[in-house]
């Protein structure tokens, strides 16, 4: 698999729409996902994402009182082996800023980004193609790695 490739040996921060691919065992996008995250569970590749995508995830869940669902999530997000979620600090904070007035792009996908920069990932794995207009980390959309 191709993404797995691209990843082997490096540290990718993950978006949140992943998350919700994998834990909702996403038709399109699950096996690949699985693979991934079987891949960051052994070590092989680095995982990192930010609050904010606990934040995201957890929005659905709660709304359709599903509690089994929210507890996946946060068993993935904050207790799973090869991942780390990060908090936003001051520094993350003001990397976003930096990364909105320069690229014009969303505050929850500037934290994320900020997140990767900060924590020195080489990727940024999401689903949103707006954001290859960000250089100051490689974009990497899932829909990309599809076949």
């Amino acid at each position: 698999m191709e993404l797995i490739n691209t990843l082997q040996g490096l540290k990718v921060c993950i978006d949140t729409s992943p998350f919700i691919y994998f834990i909702e065992r996403h038709e399109k996008y699950f096996k690949l996902l699985k693979t991934l995250f079987t891949e960051i569970h052994s070590g092989n590749i680095e995982a990192i994402t930010s609050t904010i995508t606990l934040l995201e995830v957890l929005v659905h869940p709660l709304r359709a009182n599903n509690k089994s669902l929210a507890e996946r999530y946060r068993e993935i997000l904050l207790y799973s082996e090869g991942l780390t979620t990060f908090e936003v600090f001051n520094e993350i904070s003001e990397k976003a800023s930096e990364l909105r007035a320069k690229y014009s792009i969303k505050t929850p996908d500037a934290i994320q980004i900020a997140t990767a920069i900060f924590y020195g990932a080489n990727g940024f794995l999401t689903n949103d193609p707006v954001l290859k207009k960000v250089t100051s980390v490689q974009i990497l959309v899932l829909d990309e790695f599809i076949t």
